[in-house]
């Protein structure tokens, strides 16, 4: 059976992993095993076995209504502080979805004990590979480091993860602008609106983990210690600047979406005024073809022996001095509503 669960146990000169099903966790695996010479992250990547992670939480000494939240969807962001632990819930988003019209996102709940780390979520996906990385090749410093230091890795990675979305984005900007300049694709307002419901999206999920970082940075737990307090401000630093670049982005979409309109508009100019122009030639035209189509019996000009010539070379006169003129003011002229980059 493939493993649904992974222990990490550190300190600075060790390491080990355990990796098991959700069933072993639950019924062999003793509160002890999480003692304070070691750092312990317990990973659960399959929560379907409702009733082993809720007898696994029980042995952790993590309460009824924490078991409970594990599977609600948390909209309202909130740490909730107890004297051996503290619980939270943020989005990790899926990259996998930035071919489709939305990505996909997955609720990560984080406990926080004094010599552990419990994460939960629903796939595997290589979340938080990158702290794994650092723990097995002991990079940095989070091997000499506590619990604390690991979970703001682990939040760390999960606003990496929140950047190569927008970094998706900017360059799919980049792109719809490029074929905004050369192409006159019907696509290309859809596309646009595609990137911005993505990052839209992106900002409802940013939002409640700046929340939840400002939350940690106020509270008063001594699960965090005060050296590391420092590390989860510029987390919530760098969630700001997140939901700044976001709303630039935003922008950013909008006035690519506002080009098109006006590209779009301006061309429909052209096409207007150079149907304008060819009505304006064939008016004077039309006038006298009009007056000798009459059935007049009297017209003198009808018993001319070059009267039909006569009469041709005239409306070619006509035609030809009006599209002299016409182009001589630049009315023929296409204008360059393409802005050069």
């Amino acid at each position: 059976m493939e493993s649904s669960c992974e222990l990490y146990k550190y300190n600075h000169c060790f390491f080990a992993i355990k990796k098991e099903n959700i069933t072993y966790f639950a019924i062999d695996f003793l509160d002890a095993e999480l003692d304070s010479d070691h750092v312990n992250w317990l990973n659960i990547h399959d929560l379907s076995d409702q009733e082993s992670v809720k007898q696994l939480c029980s042995k952790l000494h993590i309460g009824v209504l924490s078991i409970e939240n594990i599977y609600i969807q948390q909209r309202r962001p909130k740490v909730e502080e107890y004297p051996e632990y503290i619980y939270f819930s943020v989005t990790f988003t899926d990259t996998e979805g930035l071919t489709t019209e939305m990505f996909k996102e997955n609720q990560v709940t984080f406990f926080l004990g004094a010599d552990y780390l419990i994460t939960m979520q629903n796939g595997f996906k290589g979340y938080f590979d990158s702290v794994r990385d650092r723990i097995e090749h002991s990079k940095g410093k989070i091997r000499r480091q506590k619990s604390d230091f690991l979970l703001y890795r682990c939040m760390e990675s999960i606003l990496d993860n929140y950047y190569k979305i927008i970094d998706e984005v900017s360059e799919n900007s980049n792109m719809i602008e490029e074929r905004l300049h050369t192409h006159e694709d019907k696509s290309i307002l859809h596309d646009i609106e595609t990137q911005k419901r993505k990052l839209i999206h992106l900002r409802s999920i940013a939002r409640p983990m700046r929340d939840i970082t400002e939350q940690i940075n106020s509270s008063e737990t001594q699960l965090i210690h005060q050296e590391n307090v420092r590390y989860f401000k510029s987390l919530n630093s760098s969630c700001n600047n997140m939901i700044v670049e976001i709303d630039s982005q935003i922008q950013i979409l909008d006035g690519l979406a506002n080009f098109y309109y006006a590209a779009q508009g301006q061309r429909m100019n052209e096409i207007m005024k150079v149907l304008t122009i060819v009505s304006a030639i064939f008016i004077p035209l039309t006038f006298i073809v009009g007056v000798y189509g009459m059935n007049f019996d009297v017209m003198p000009e009808l018993r001319m022996k070059y009267a039909y010539f006569v009469v041709l070379a005239i409306m070619f006169i006509i035609g030809f001095s009006l599209l002299i003129y016409f182009i001589r003011k630049g009315w023929l002229k296409r204008s360059d509503y393409h802005i050069e980059k």
